[in-house]
């Protein structure tokens, strides 16, 4: 059965059909470990409830099989019931698909793009006290200057917006100049401000940080810090307390506060127990994720999700490292934490729990596969037997 949306909440059947795509290079081999783990952590919280997984042909094997990379009906399937779990996809240089990856954002307009970083006993992180890391990332994914609308120096286009501004607007363009143009809009602003609120809230969390330039980039990047506060102020004012506010003594459940973006690039190293959940635009989000994911000590291990009002991908946030695929020594957790985002996202929370759980002693215990085998010291197990030990934890 498929999921239903009503006013950005999820309506989830007891067993509802979830898509899934293998993705390519390791992809096969994580992403079936992964739908194992789920199954399982599913299994032992619901005994009556059990997901119905649907493969969406996509990239290499769709390839093959259908002369396609990004089939219709691989499309149709995630239109229909637009929730996916997504193995890392190749995007090919200089020929078909521009990215499966994006397009698939498109279709279920999947604005944000949510990382949670948290540290795990056992792993080997550059910080002195990596424990205190334990951040929620919101990055607004439809925006900003990756919209893409550039244009180089010598294109008709550059030459035309040069004279444009000189002419219409007063600025000084040298002639030698590229051109992009960051676009920032209030409505896309607002609603990833209200979907990281109310993550904060529904999730108990302390604290939503705005991460901008708005001191430099006042009507885009500014606009985004004061469109974020008004959506906090308007629309949750029971919860909502600024730093000002709580400096004066004003309770509330959730502090919210704004830092320049490269002042966050050292708040986060020197004192990540001050932050908690960082909503941010586009680029700085892509930053600050990649950031945050090096305090831990290995940014692999990470999920993400591309979440909207009507539907979510949710995936690893590596690549498909293909000199590895098909030898089963592959690390699955990022894709495995990107399932247990997934099943948050359902509201199917104690599964979601019993993953964290596993992930969690695996580590502790040094079960792990090569990647992290090396660092420790340790025999590795395989992509299998790590999905196995995690499985038997659940179990135990």
């Amino acid at each position: 059965m498929e999921i239903k949306f009503e006013n950005g909440k999820w309506i989830v059947p007891k067993n509802p059909t979830i898509v899934y795509v293998e993705g390519d290079g390791i992809g096969p081999e994580i992403t079936r470990a992964a739908m194992r783990v789920i199954d399982k952590a599913v299994e032992r919280s619901y005994k009556s409830s059990k997901i119905e997984w649907v493969e969406a042909l996509a990239g290499e094997k769709a390839e093959r099989a259908k002369g396609d990379r990004f089939p219709k009906e691989s499309q149709e399937l995630i239109q229909k019931y637009r929730v996916v779990l997504k193995g890392p996809l190749e995007t090919p240089i200089g020929k078909g698909w521009r990215s499966i990856n994006v397009a698939i954002r498109l279709m279920l307009d999947a604005y944000a793009n949510i990382r949670p970083v948290k540290y795990m006993e056992g792993l080997e992180s550059p910080l002195k006290n990596p424990e205190k890391v334990d951040l929620i990332i919101f990055r607004e994914n439809t925006d900003d200057l990756y919209r893409g609308i550039e244009y180089s120096v010598d294109s008709k286009e550059a030459a035309s917006l040069r004279e444009f501004l000189r002419r219409q607007l007063g600025v000084d363009v040298e002639d030698d100049t590229g051109i992009g143009v960051k676009l920032m809009s209030k409505y896309k602003t607002q609603r990833i401000a209200r979907m990281a609120i109310k993550y904060a809230i529904d999730n108990n969390r302390r604290k939503v940080t705005v991460m901008h330039k708005g001191n430099v980039m006042k009507y885009t990047e500014g606009a985004f810090r004061e469109w974020s506060y008004e959506v906090a102020l308007k629309e949750f004012r029971e919860y909502v307390v600024t730093e000002e506010e709580q400096a004066q003594g004003k309770p509330g459940r959730i502090v919210f506060n704004d830092r320049i973006a490269d002042n966050m690039f050292q708040q986060i190293i020197i004192r990540p127990e001050e932050y908690d959940v960082i909503l941010a635009p586009n680029v700085n989000g892509d930053y600050i994720s990649d950031a945050a994911g090096a305090l831990i000590g290995n940014i692999g291990l990470l999920g993400g999700a591309n979440v909207g009002d009507t539907g979510g991908m949710f995936e690893a946030v590596h690549g498909t490292a293909p000199k590895y695929a098909g030898k089963n020594v592959a690390n699955p957790t990022g894709i495995i934490r990107g399932g247990e985002m997934m099943l948050r996202f359902m509201g199917w929370r104690e599964a979601a729990d019993l993953i964290d759980a596993a992930i969690r002693k695996a580590m502790k215990e040094k079960k792990v596969t090569q990647d992290i085998a090396r660092f420790m010291g340790v025999k590795p197990l395989s992509t299998e037997e790590f999905a196995d030990f995690l499985i038997q934890s659940m179990e135990s």
